[in-house]
């Protein structure tokens, strides 16, 4: 029996009988004042009556209730400080008490009364304001509302999305976790540009259930798909953030951290937290097929199986990787026919005794080998027909520390940290390149893999590009797998060399594991890069990559997550002494080069995002969103978040508008981790009195 709610739904809110709304201090003659400040600053966007239009969102009604109330009022203060924008900004700046007034009319407006106290006008006084929820409402996020015409018309007239868009996007749309199935992250759109990005505001802000998730949306058609907490699937109108329908799935496991959907003719794919795959309508959020996917080993073990990448549809199926961190026989990926749900095919990321790679795990039986895991979407190349996936290491790392000499036995453990291509149509292994052999600091190889086409001694070859925990480039032959070159972005201290031929590693052996030493490896566990996505421009060939310096301890104390008997504790990097923990490197795939470095304080924690108007977007803890020129690195533009984003940023368009979109306030474990490290550097620099903002889980997008 399929486990599902569908419900269609554009409020949150249900009123019980007719309530009297709570006050929060405020004076007539502010609000007074906040009008004529607000009809001469805010009503050329906002209107006159605060409904909004097409490209400002409304502060009056249902959107201010489900947007605002609960919060504390310097969440609403900040925005409402953010405006004016630039362009528009008044020769003589707005005051504080300017602001305080026209929030004080906002509130009135949305039927708060006015009183003998004034709203304080200091940020630091207003977050200690609350703004109440509606005595007798309930926020229910399920609350079924039939839709408009409109919105109707819009969900029947989406298309299918055929294979040749997925070879081939339109402009304007989102439709794999990297925009296309080459896994670049790059934009062709271009209304947003060097010159236009100055002109970017907020257009509209869609709230969303606080959770554990780092979900990239889907975006066809004008509408947007977004995996939402708790094994939820939401369609947005991408316009406005209206929302279309809901997907409820009630899973049997709590919800787990995933990266997002697919999608391919008109079905969207989802992965959930009871490791099931489910097809859904994407018209109407009514389910298709629900496939489970069949286990090699009883469900336990510390982390357990989970799906946590988006499903990869290409060459006719729909592929999705399975995590098992310490569960024996590891990971795998299953390939299910998109019509029916019906599995054609699996692939085993730890090799098989007997098998191919076999013998590379020191002698050890299948039910003692694990690890494997597939955490990120995989790639397609249509011309070759490959897919490329990247492959976690182990933790049980204690039986490969030392070889075990025995002839033709090896401890690389096979297929971990490697590039594996695979036949979409039935899963053959066509080749693979292992970045990292027996990895002893969960230092993974196993994010995304892009494919592009590189100017290379003259001639034009097909690669395909990763970069792991230590931040390495390293760039493979699409077709054979055959190593090319790797470029070191600097911040990590465990490898010495390269082989430039055949890209084989030296290690310093004087940071090999040992809990009976102390030792400091960089980068962290966590990674100088981890799963924010990279981004490449094939008009600059540049690939633009999130690194954060930090490192770990390695020795007698800390967490133990690796079976070698060391325990982990955090360490600064070398480079902090600079007061910088946040980087972006700008690589020259083409001329094997840095072009640029752009050193900040606070780390980025989304993907980066590169477009063809000559622009790279990312996201970080300060939290800021900010937009680089891509040849040089210049900031040209930025704005700050409410919330720490913590997703994928996307850009798409809608007819002739192209929209830019951050997620924020969604947790997940490496955005925790990076917070903690940025919080001691901020004291370390006397910044201690900063506070991340809580502005909550939400959706903001942006155009010009």
């Amino acid at each position: 029996m399929l486990k599902q709610t569908v419900l269609v739904v554009t409020s949150l809110f249900f009123a019980a009988g007719a309530p009297s709304l709570a006050s929060v201090d405020f004076t007539a003659a502010q609000a007074e004042r906040g009008q004529l400040l607000y009809e001469e600053h805010c009503a050329s966007c906002h209107a006159r009556s605060l409904k909004g239009n097409h490209l400002s969102p409304s502060l009056v009604g249902d959107r201010f209730d489900r947007s605002w109330r609960g919060k504390k009022a310097d969440t609403l203060a900040f925005h409402v400080r953010r405006m004016p924008p630039e362009a528009n900004a008044p020769e003589v700046p707005l005051t504080e008490e300017d602001y305080a007034g026209i929030l004080a009319y906002v509130l009135q407006v949305n039927g708060f009364e006015a009183g003998a106290a004034a709203l304080p006008a200091q940020m630091a006084a207003l977050a200690k304001v609350d703004l109440p929820a509606l005595p007798g409402v309930v926020a229910d996020v399920d609350a079924p509302v039939t839709p408009s015409r409109r919105q109707k018309a819009r969900l029947a007239a989406l298309t299918p999305v055929t294979q040749e868009m997925l070879d081939d996007p339109p402009p304007g749309d989102w439709l794999y976790w990297g925009r296309s199935n080459d896994g670049q992250s790059f934009s062709p759109l271009t209304e947003i540009d060097k010159e236009t990005v100055k002109g970017l505001k907020s257009t509209w802000r869609t709230a969303l259930r606080p959770g554990v998730s780092m979900s990239v949306p889907l975006v066809h058609d004008g509408i947007m798909f977004l995996h939402s907490f708790p094994d939820t699937v939401l369609a947005l109108d991408a316009t406005n953030g209206d929302v279309l329908w809901r997907y409820q799935y009630e899973s049997s496991k709590g919800s787990s951290q995933k990266m997002g959907l697919g999608i391919g003719g008109d079905k969207i794919f989802v992965p959930t937290s009871d490791l099931h795959v489910v097809a859904i309508d994407m018209r109407t959020g009514e389910p298709a097929w629900d496939h489970e996917i069949d286990l090699p080993h009883p469900q336990g073990g510390l982390g357990g199986y989970q799906l946590r990448s988006a499903p990869l549809v290409a060459g006719g199926k729909v592929l999705q990787g399975v995590t098992s961190s310490f569960i024996p026989k590891g990971g795998f990926i299953v390939a299910l026919d998109p019509e029916t749900g019906e599995e054609s095919w699996r692939f085993n990321t730890i090799a098989r005794p007997g098998a191919p790679g076999g013998n590379t795990w020191n002698g050890l039986p299948l039910d003692k080998r694990s690890g494997g895991s597939v955490w990120h979407q995989g790639t397609y190349d249509p011309e070759l027909d490959l897919v490329y996936y990247g492959v976690a290491p182990t933790y049980d790392t204690g039986p490969l520390l030392v070889a075990s000499n025995e002839e033709g036995v090896t401890n690389e453990a096979l297929f971990t940290n490697c590039t594996i291509a695979l036949r979409p149509s039935s899963g053959e292994l066509v080749w693979y390149y292992q970045h990292m052999p027996n990895d002893q600091w969960d230092l993974d190889w196993a994010f995304e893999r892009q494919v592009a086409t590189l100017t290379l001694d003259g001639e034009p070859r097909k690669v395909v590009m990763n970069v792991g925990k230590m931040a390495i480039l390293e760039v493979l032959d699409a077709a054979t797998g055959e190593y090319l070159f790797s470029m070191d972005s600097g911040t990590q201290n465990v490898i010495t060399a390269i082989d430039p031929e055949t890209g084989e590693k030296t290690f310093d052996l004087s940071k090999m594991p040992d809990p009976k030493k102390e030792i400091v490896v960089c980068p962290n566990a966590a990674g100088a890069r981890s799963w924010p996505p990279t981004s490449f421009s094939p008009p600059s060939n540049l690939v633009f990559i999130p690194i954060t310096e930090w490192c770990m301890g390695m020795g007698a104390q800390g967490v133990r997550l690796l079976t070698s008997g060391v325990g982990i504790t955090d360490a600064d990097h070398p480079g902090i002494d600079d007061g910088t923990m946040g980087q972006i490197q700008a690589m020259d795939a083409a001329f094997q080069e840095v072009a640029w470095t752009h050193d900040q304080v606070a780390p980025v924690s989304s993907s980066m995002l590169a477009t063809a108007g000559g622009l790279v977007f990312a996201a970080d803890l300060e939290p800021s969103l900010k937009a680089f020129d891509e040849r040089t690195g210049e900031v040209l533009w930025q704005t700050t978040l409410d919330d720490v984003p913590s997703s994928s940023l996307i850009t798409y368009s809608v007819g002739d508008k192209q929209y830019l979109a951050v997620l924020v306030g969604i947790k997940n474990i490496h955005v925790s981790a990076l917070e903690g490290r940025y919080q001691k550097l901020l004291k370390d620099l006397g910044k201690a009195d900063k506070e991340t903002r809580r502005g909550g889980a939400a959706l903001w997008v942006f155009s010009l």
